[in-house]
């Protein structure tokens, strides 16, 4: 019969493995945390420039409808 596998006890290795274990734990919850913020902060980013693109946006196309206003009453003003 081949021999058990070792069970892990308490010993003084297996706090260290365990100690470890909470220690890559801690650093992933922070670059977690870190990547959370930065991608808050670049969603924040797009957000605004997507406003602006859409305020950027309205503004061509009034100023489009304003040339054409102007435009036809310079055509009426000609024709009359």
């Amino acid at each position: 019969m081949a021999p058990e596998k070792p069970v892990a006890t308490a010993s003084g290795a297996g706090e260290a493995d365990l100690a470890t274990a909470f220690q890559e734990l801690a650093k992933g919850e922070r670059t977690a945390t870190a990547l959370e913020t930065q991608l808050n902060n670049m969603e924040a980013k797009i957000e605004a420039l997507l406003a602006q693109a859409e305020n950027d946006q309205q503004e061509v196309q009034r100023l489009k409808d304003a040339t054409a206003g102007a435009e036809q009453g310079e055509v009426k003003k000609e024709g009359a």
